[in-house]
């Protein structure tokens, strides 16, 4: 007999099954941590070793002795949602890619985030977002992706996280989350979907391709589509962006980041690193180019 649970039930009984909220009740947690601190800022620090050299490896070596546990992630009896909750907890930050899409009709329209998003070349411009589940069970935003040929992603800040994570409530096909969340729509450019006012940044774009995968656990059962996105415009805050239209300001972005389980981060300190360009560091006497040699292990 087969144990799963039919597809729409899987889909909305999905928090049940990943258990991602560690907490039984939330809201006698949130009641005992300190209030949202307004007054902090974006602020610029120093790295953590400033003195660092060629070839001194880690700034930090006080937990070089600690053991590393190797995970086979299809191992036997190995859930896969033991996989995700390890993913997400340990690929972190992330950047939350909230999308709004709408129906090559119009008649549908939707809001999400999406913590499986990357950006991965500039020209063209290029972004990832995963969606889980497959085409048999799509998502809405999929189904309005793949009808439509195009969406919008916006970048979540500070100011509108709360109204960003309502949208991830599992309303039925049709419903849309901007009437729940009580965001703004704006018109775009080029695509027809709707962009969010409230975003600092936000891409349009257009579906380029999209892949399906399917489980290595459950051989014939679709777990998600990977839709490659070329961005075609770009929205900027007029006072996040710079005077030549190359650069966010961070402070007015206040960018959210998507951290393990429920946990999200704020960002609120920087440092600075260059590039080191190998020819500089040369003569400049701090890369000694006999030093370049190929490094075997245990040597």
């Amino acid at each position: 007999m087969n144990s799963e649970p039919p597809k729409s039930q899987e889909k909305h009984d999905a928090e049940a099954v990943i258990q991602r909220n560690p907490h039984g009740d939330f809201s006698k947690v949130q009641a005992s941590r300190p209030d949202w601190d307004h007054s902090k800022q974006f602020t610029y620090s120093k790295t953590a070793d400033p003195n660092w050299q060629y070839g001194s490896g880690a700034s930090d070596k006080s937990k070089q002795d600690k053991k590393h546990i190797e995970i086979d992630p299809y191992g036997e009896g190995r859930e896969p949602r033991l996989n995700y909750k390890l993913l997400i907890s340990a690929i972190i930050p992330r950047p939350v890619g909230f999308l709004s899409t709408r129906s090559k009709d119009g008649s549908s329209t939707n809001l999400a985030p999406f913590s499986y998003t990357q950006m991965f070349n500039h020209d063209p411009v290029i972004f990832g977002v995963g969606f889980s589940g497959g085409f048999d069970n799509a998502k809405d935003s999929l189904r309005n992706l793949v009808d439509s040929g195009e969406c919008v992603i916006n970048i979540i800040s500070e100011h509108f996280i709360e109204a960003a994570n309502s949208c991830a409530i599992d309303t039925p096909y049709g419903i849309s989350e901007w009437s729940a969340s009580g965001l703004t729509p704006a018109p775009c450019a080029v695509v027809k979907a709707s962009r969010v006012k409230e975003a600092v940044f936000a891409v349009e774009g257009k579906l380029v391709s999209t892949q399906e995968f399917e489980s290595r656990v459950t051989p014939g059962k679709k777990t998600a589509v990977l839709a490659i996105i070329e961005g075609v415009r770009f929205w900027a805050r007029e006072d996040a962006i710079n005077e030549d239209h190359s650069l966010i300001d961070p402070t007015v972005l206040s960018p959210i980041a998507r951290l393990g389980g429920i946990t999200y981060g704020r960002l609120k300190d920087g440092f600075e690193i260059p590039r080191p360009v190998m020819k500089q560091e040369i003569e400049q006497g701090k890369l000694k180019e006999e030093s370049l040699k190929p490094k075997v292990e245990g040597q």
